[in-house]
């Protein structure tokens, strides 16, 4: 199981400790006030963490530098946004996500390859559909016989800047589309993943641990 560091203890936050503790995953929760863990279930086995969720020792209190992915809803969008970057870019957190509330705001971020949901857009599941791969997988829609469905992919950053084209010959896959700065668009044949891109695509139900597996490390490289 992975760990996951939480910052803010308010109602999305707490509903994501819930569900990541219960499915047997370590869980930290950061908040500045302590009388916020109130909100937590008493049978809660993950770690609270009082302090400021950008600073970088209450991060490594809550063991960021194992940390399979790290969500930022507090109500603040500047702690948001400055926690997740700290979380990208000092610990490598290889999955991250900030609550956004201003939605211009949030595709100023996309731009900078930071997952963000503005709230008036915003639940839990959608948290999860970004840092757990296998809810995105699960999730957005099955066509009538139930062996095609359309998820949202997780990939590795070893991806960036390769074609589309590679990402479905490596995976057997088809890209319908992608997001990309707060955009919906078609990939081209010469279209390149870039950091910070939403990618969803068809696959074959009984093959998305598979389709997992493979881009959840870099490509392949091909023998010279």
């Amino acid at each position: 199981m992975a760990h996951f560091v939480i910052m803010g203890c308010g109602r999305v936050g707490v509903t994501l400790a819930h569900t990541l503790d219960e499915s047997g995953h370590s869980v930290a929760v950061i908040d500045q006030d302590d009388r916020a863990f109130r909100r937590l279930r008493r049978d809660f086995s993950g770690r609270k963490v009082t302090g400021v969720g950008f600073d970088r020792d209450t991060l490594r209190y809550a063991d960021i530098e194992h940390a399979y992915a790290f969500a930022a809803v507090s109500s603040g969008d500047n702690s948001n946004i400055l926690a997740t970057r700290v979380a990208r870019e000092t610990f490598h957190v290889p999955h991250v996500v900030a609550r956004i509330y201003d939605p211009g705001r949030a595709e100023i971020y996309q731009r900078l390859g930071i997952p963000t949901v503005a709230a008036v857009r915003w639940s839990a599941d959608q948290v999860l559909r970004r840092i757990l791969p296998e809810q995105s997988i699960n999730g957005d829609y099955r066509e009538a016989s139930g062996r095609l469905i359309l998820g949202e992919l997780s990939l590795h950053e070893g991806w960036v800047g390769h074609n589309f084209a590679d990402l479905e010959a490596a995976t057997g896959v088809r890209v319908a589309y992608l997001t990309r700065f707060g955009e919906g668009m078609l990939p081209a044949e010469d279209t390149r993943y870039q950091q910070g891109d939403i990618v969803h695509a068809m696959m074959a139900v009984d093959s998305t641990a598979e389709i997992s597996r493979v881009l959840a490390k870099p490509p392949v490289k091909e023998s010279e």
